[in-house]
């Protein structure tokens, strides 16, 4: 399974736009190759370089299993199930690490789910959808991200 953006190629910097210093929206992702039994996709964004440890920045789930696709700014639709961020607000938070921390590495991962919906509450943290997501990923696909202020 690939993951990819029209955006922003694996290893090179997001663009302003897609982070807190610009519109904070989330950025256009493209998938392919998703195996047999795919019953939900999940979508997750975090800084492992995070001074405190990892940040979670996103995670988007039961997205049906014939999406190939979300576009930009798709964490706004009200609609798309998401979870509670580490910035404490419901959906999509851009990349925004402290000021002269050198680059931070966001990762965005796909994860194709045997599931078709996850068991979790309304107001899920992110860590809480993929503790989940874990019970039942059969495939993973990561795409970085580059980002410093």
């Amino acid at each position: 399974m690939e993951l990819a953006s029209s955006a922003f190629a694996d290893g090179s910097v997001v663009p302003r736009r897609f982070t807190c210093d610009g519109d904070n929206r989330s950025p256009p992702l493209q998938w392919s190759g998703a195996p047999t039994g795919t019953r939900s996709f999940v979508v997750l964004c975090d800084d492992p370089d995070a001074p405190s440890g990892t940040w979670h920045h996103w995670a988007a789930y039961d997205i049906p299993p014939t999406a190939v696709e979300l576009a930009a700014g798709a964490a706004q639709d009200t609609k798309m199930k998401q979870a509670i961020n580490d910035f404490r607000k419901l959906g999509y938070g851009g990349p925004c690490p402290p000021h002269g921390h050198g680059p931070h590495r966001y990762h965005f991962r796909l994860l194709a789910l045997s599931a078709e919906h996850l068991r979790v509450h309304s107001n899920a943290s992110c860590r809480d959808v993929e503790r989940e997501a874990r019970n039942h990923t059969i495939a993973e696909a990561t795409l970085v991200g580059l980002y410093q202020r």
